[in-house]
Formats: C-alpha cells, structure tokens, sequence
C-alpha cells in the first residue's frame, strides 16, 4: 500500500535524534526499580565493568553494571545464577539497545535484604561514617527535642511519655514522616534535613518501632545515612526493639534500643534531680543546726571560764570579747546561709524548666521563711547569752568585799598589810592599819582585848 510523502508539520528523526529522544523519555519515565532475573551472557572486560543479560522463560533485558558499584558486592556474579538488580533503565543511543543501568546486584531468595544491609555496611564503614570519632556529645540539659517519625505510631506515643515522666520541661516538635513503604526514604529526609535546617531541637530523634526487616528496611537507605552523617544537630537513633540494628542506628551520633530509651537517653532524670534537691534541703538544715550548737557551746565554755573571774576589767574585756564572738558567729553564719541561698538559688535555676511557677514561689516563700526563723533563733541566743553574763556579773558583785566595806565594816592590818581576825594578834601598843571603803588611817592599840559590847 502507498503511503503519502510527509507533509511541513510532520517531524523527520534522524537515527540519532529519535535515540536520543527515546532515552530521555525512558529515563524519565521510570524511577529506579528492581529486576529479577538470572544471568547470561556476562563479560568482565579489563575495565571492570560487568555486563550480562537479565532473562526468564518469556523474555531478556540487556544489562551494565559499572566498576564503582560492582567494587561494593558481596558475592562474584556468574551465568545462571538468580538476582535482584537495582537500577534506572535507559537506551544506549550508538545502537538503540534498551538496557538497564544496574548500581548493585543482590542474590536472589532468602537473606538479600540481608545482604544489602551487610553491603551498605561495609561500604559506609570503610567510608568512615560508623567512626566513633566523627560522632558528637549530646546537650546534658535539652530545652527542646526534634523528633523524625510517624506522628500516628506507637513511637510517639512512647517518647512523650517518657519525655512527660523525666523532663516535662522540654518542648517537642514532631516532624512528620512514614516510616515504611517505597515513599519512606524519602520522605524521612527530607523531614531530618528540616529538623537540622530550623534548629529547633537541640537534638533530633528519628526512629520507629519494632517490626520485621522489610519494615525497618527503610532505615536502611543509604540517602537517609548519608543525610544523618551530615546533620549539624545531634541525632539519636531508635529503631525497632533492641535486638534490631539498621545502618541509620550504626551512623547516628547516639542509638537508642527502643524509642523510650532514646527519650530517656536524650534527657536527665528529673525525678532523681528532685530527691537531690531535697537531700540538700536537709543538708542545709544539719548544717545550720549543727553550727547553732557549736556556737551554745562557745558561749557555755566562756561562760564557765568567766564565772571564777574578777568582775573588774577581766569581765569588761571578756564581755567585749563574746560580743566580738558572737559578731563573728552571726557573721559566719550569714555568709553559710547565703552561700546556701545561692546553691538554692542554682538549683532552681537548672529545674526552673520543669516545675510549675507555683512551686517555685512555694520553695521561695518557704526559704525565706526559714531564713525569718533562723535570724530570730540567731537572735533568741545572743540575747540569752548576754543575759547570762549580766547575771554573773550581778552575783560577783553581790559577794564581792568591795560591798561589805561600802556598809561601814573595816579590814584591820598590821603594819606587813596582813588582814588581822585572831584575837591574839592584837596586842597594846600595837600600830595597825584600818582600811574603810574609800580610805585607810593608822592608828595604835591603846588597849587589850576586850569582850564584844553589842547592843
């Protein structure tokens, strides 16, 4: 049958052109996809490369597998043997061969994931992205959490919980993701990518929980890895249940066995913080106590060393010296408090993020209540103190010669200045001496010894 020559608005491919055209269709066409097949016709030129034919009972595909990615498989392909072939399908142009462009082979049947995973492993461990070395601290006390997973799973629930439990203080911030399934690579990514670019989280978290491997296998994405080595914000890896290892977990700053454990991981223990507080509380309340009783004692030993005393300039100086003691004391005993204070005063600081405002005030208004009652304790004490010594001075006033002599009694002395009391010293013509209260006068015994007249 005649066919009618092209007319202007028809196109005339050159061999080339219509090539070329067919593999920009077909490339873009396609996403990266698996094959299975088994293998014929390989070659292994001097380059390195691999090419092979991919058939089964109805058909065959042409296939190159190039030197970089061959250089990462865990077995040497042979003809006949079953596999799993990753690539992009294209078109080699010089002879219009459709082909695909294979960037790693997989043994067929049981245990290929496995061998992927044992693959990508080695690959990124020899590329230094496992290095304990290149792996970064965690903050001790994080304002804010990043968290990469599925905002319906059971992960979620279990980080806020424990998040909840140990530091309610803490802000979270969910950046949505699947966690399973083709799409999940990708879209895990690009949420860890904006985690790191707002820097809301001083840390990020990303996992999810437990399933089989195809489950997790997600994590196992070699974009992902890359893309959790080159995040600025720590990151925390939790996936699954203890007992399961993805290479998200091996390349992550820090990995956690469950999502619970990494909350934990990621946070201190608040309610142990609290118990600390309250340690110190009693601390402080020993110590004031204790100095308290020191400072009694003091006073008590001064006491005692004052009470054989002369009331006289020894008193005075004494007197002087326990109010310089109890200076000092009230002194030293203000600066512990204070110290205390601000001890206090940090801890509150480093749990402010976690308690309400109300039991801040309430812890405020009690420390402030304390320090009331330990002033007016410390001044119940001094006042005691000082009148016990007025007392003493008191009572050695009272027996003191000094007083007798005020009354108009007299001390009668010879002339060596010995107070004269047996009757047998006085002796006629005697010269003694008779000491008053405010003045003494010699005088002479122009008698003998005489009975007491009283009357």
């Amino acid at each position: 049958m005649a066919i009618a020559a092209p007319g202007p608005e028809s196109r005339i491919y050159r061999p080339g052109e219509l090539n070329q055209e067919a593999r920009v269709h077909l490339e873009a066409g396609f996403p990266r996809l698996w094959v299975q097949g088994e293998i014929s016709n390989l070659a292994r030129p001097a380059s390195g490369h691999l090419y092979f034919t991919l058939k089964d009972a109805r058909a065959q595909i042409r296939c190159a597998l190039f030197r970089g990615n061959a250089a990462g498989m865990g077995f040497r392909p042979e003809n006949g043997q079953e596999v799993l072939a990753r690539g992009r399908l294209s078109l080699y142009e010089p002879r219009g061969d459709y082909q695909l462009i294979a960037d790693g082979l997989l043994q067929s049947g049981a245990g290929a994931l496995q061998q992927a995973f044992e693959a990508l492993k080695k690959k990124l461990s020899a590329e230094g992205l496992f290095d304990e070395d290149r792996k970064r601290p965690l903050p001790e006390w994080p304002k804010r959490i990043s968290v990469v997973t599925s905002p319906s799973g059971a992960a979620i629930r279990d980080i806020l919980k424990v998040l909840a439990e140990r530091w309610p203080a803490a802000r979270v911030r969910i950046y949505p993701s699947q966690v399973q399934g083709e799409s999940a690579p990708a879209e895990l990514i690009q949420a860890l990518k904006a985690a790191d670019r707002q820097q809301f989280g001083e840390l990020i978290i990303i996992g999810r929980g437990g399933g089989s491997l195809e489950d997790l296998w997600a994590f196992n994405d070699e974009q992902l890895a890359r893309a959790i080595a080159a995040t600025e914000t720590p990151v925390i890896s939790a996936v699954g249940h203890e007992t399961d290892i993805t290479i998200a977990d091996l390349v992550a700053d820090l990995r956690a066995p469950t999502p619970s454990a990494a909350a934990a991981a990621a946070t201190p223990d608040g309610p142990a913080l609290r118990l600390q507080r309250v340690r110190l509380d009693n601390q402080l309340h020993r110590s004031m106590q204790s100095t308290l009783n020191r400072m009694g004692q003091t006073v008590d030993h001064l006491t005692r060393r004052m009470a054989g005393q002369h009331p006289g300039r020894r008193l005075d100086d004494m007197k002087t010296r326990n109010g310089q003691l109890a200076t000092r004391a009230s002194q030293a005993m203000l600066r512990m408090l204070d110290q205390q204070q601000r001890q206090t005063a940090g801890l509150d600081l480093r749990l402010k993020a976690r308690h309400p405002a109300r039991r801040i005030e309430q812890l405020g208004s009690e420390l402030s209540t304390r320090k009331v009652r330990l002033e007016r304790a410390m001044t119940r004490s001094l006042n005691q103190s000082d009148e016990r010594l007025a007392g003493l001075i008191r009572a050695l006033n009272a027996v003191s010669p000094l007083n007798v002599l005020e009354r108009g009694y007299a001390v009668i002395r010879d002339t060596k200045g010995q107070a004269m009391t047996d009757r047998s010293a006085f002796k006629k013509q005697l010269k003694i001496n008779i000491l008053m209260n405010n003045f003494e006068v010699d005088a002479e015994i122009v008698s003998e010894p005489r009975d007491a007249r009283l009357k």
